[in-house]
């Protein structure tokens, strides 16, 4: 049995598992009480929005919100008792302007907020993708608009290598094409 050298004074050694290191790296850091994680969290965080970004988000949700509660309208509504296609969007559109609203008036306070950075575009660009992949499925199929949407999502927003964006999005492909066409037999337009 070896003690570890993070190991404080007065405990007891511990046994490293096999094929572990004998030495610990010295970069990693003693144990840390809640307070200091939470100090060194609060170093680490990106810089507060600001009542502006704030304002700016609020307004965003507010504008979707009644852009949806419009649509939803003009779907049609019906009855609880006899829905329309429209009734779910319209209550879920009127959730979105009620938070839009409490927002843009109790959360401009709100500290914890982040400042946009370069990776505020991530969710808008998966966004314009998802819809691309969307409008491009009628025309070519399925199969190449996802294969693309997910090299884009894995690569360029997560990050990974490229063999693995290769192999995982070919996978996925393949595994979307053999549930929904040959074992279901959907009406998802594809091209084989």
């Amino acid at each position: 049995m070896k003690e570890t050298p993070a190991a404080g004074a007065g405990r007891q050694p511990t046994e490293l598992p096999a094929g572990l290191p004998e030495e610990l790296p010295a970069d990693l850091p003693d144990d840390l009480t809640p307070e200091q994680l939470a100090a060194q969290w609060e170093e680490e965080k990106p810089p507060a929005a600001g009542p502006l970004a704030n304002a700016a988000s609020s307004l965003a949700v507010l504008g979707v919100g009644i852009g949806a509660l419009v649509l939803s309208v003009a779907m049609g509504l019906g009855t609880p008792s006899a829905p329309q296609p429209g009734l779910w969007p319209f209550i879920i559109s009127c959730v979105m302007v009620a938070l839009g609203l409490f927002q843009l008036i109790a959360g401009r306070h709100n500290r914890d907020a982040e400042k946009f950075t370069r990776m505020s575009t991530a969710p808008l660009t998966g966004l314009v993708t998802l819809a691309a992949m969307v409008a491009l499925m009628p025309l070519i199929g399925f199969e190449l608009p996802a294969l693309v949407l997910c090299i884009i999502w894995m690569r360029f927003l997560g990050g990974e290598t490229w063999r693995s964006t290769l192999l995982i999005s070919t996978i996925v492909v393949a595994a979307f094409y053999g549930i929904f066409v040959l074992a279901l037999g959907t009406s998802i337009p594809h091209l084989f």
